[in-house]
């Protein structure tokens, strides 16, 4: 049950929206419209639909791309593309998974978070 709530979308952007700015956020948001600007959340999940063109560097928990992503993309916990996603940027986390038949151009490190290498050391 603690997993549902994870996954709950708190706020859901539209096919039809256009937003500019910075978005701040907890828990879960999905963009499915147009978005420029910046988007941050600590804990947050970021999910892009597949329709959705977002112009922005995006530094959150975990993002799950199916659309077009222009910007850096940073995870505290892990990053997901999957078809039909296009990202043009750099992907930083200690997880990247990208799907067969997702468009990437940019670089990407995956590299373990400090507290996983500890508990591999122990």
């Amino acid at each position: 049950m603690g997993k549902k709530s994870e996954t709950t979308i708190q706020t859901f952007l539209g096919p039809q929206t256009t937003l500019e700015g910075t978005l701040t956020f907890t828990g879960t948001v999905r963009l499915d419209g147009h978005f420029a600007g910046n988007i941050e959340s600590e804990g947050g999940t970021m999910i892009v639909g597949a329709k959705a063109v977002i112009n922005a560097d995006i530094a959150v928990h975990v993002a799950t791309i199916s659309g077009e992503v222009n910007g850096n993309i940073k995870a505290t916990n892990r990053i997901e593309l999957h078809v039909p996603a296009r990202v043009f940027g750099d992907l930083y986390a200690p997880v990247v998974l990208i799907d067969e038949g997702v468009v990437f151009d940019g670089k990407c490190s995956a590299t373990p978070s400090s507290t996983g290498s500890d508990k591999a050391r122990k």
